[in-house]
């Protein structure tokens, strides 16, 4: 006896393709004076993260990592690194999309960025610093209730 099989519903799919930097930047704008006064730092660390299709199933995310150190009242580096990764994404629903590239791509990207990062800031002639861990999902819900804040302010 032939029996055909019916296609169910297809199960996501979801692959990393390639990783990249796609852009990287330090600055010590008062070197090497920096390195002579005196040391008492104050740094700031600053996260987003964007995504663009490519095609039906390819998209592009771009997690950009800034960290800038003061002392002194003064710039003593910034570093900002944009690392991005191209993520194949199949059978998700688009609320699921939206999460997944808001969430899960830019939690894989981070621990390339924070790398990049620390290497930056030991090459640029200071000591290392090392990014804790970031959770992505609460920094969506933030997003999510703060659009639905103003669109009830709106309404």
């Amino acid at each position: 006896m032939n029996q055909a099989k019916t296609a169910g519903p297809s199960k996501p799919e979801f692959a990393l393709q390639h990783l990249y930097v796609k852009d990287i930047s330090f600055e010590s704008p008062k070197s090497p004076e920096v390195f002579s006064g005196k040391w008492d730092p104050e740094t700031n660390v600053e996260l987003s993260s964007q995504s663009r299709e490519l095609n039906d199933k390819m998209h592009e995310v771009v997690l950009t990592v800034t960290v800038t150190c003061k002392t002194e009242g003064s710039a003593a580096y910034i570093v900002e690194v944009e690392q991005a990764g191209i993520f194949m994404v199949n059978n998700f629903s688009s609320e699921q999309l939206e999460h997944f590239l808001a969430v899960y791509c830019p939690t894989m990207l981070f621990p390339y960025s924070r790398e990049v990062v620390s290497s930056m800031i030991v090459k640029g002639g200071f000591a290392p610093i090392y990014l804790a861990p970031f959770n992505f999902e609460e920094l969506y819900r933030q997003r999510d209730n703060h659009q639905e804040e103003r669109l009830a302010r709106q309404g």
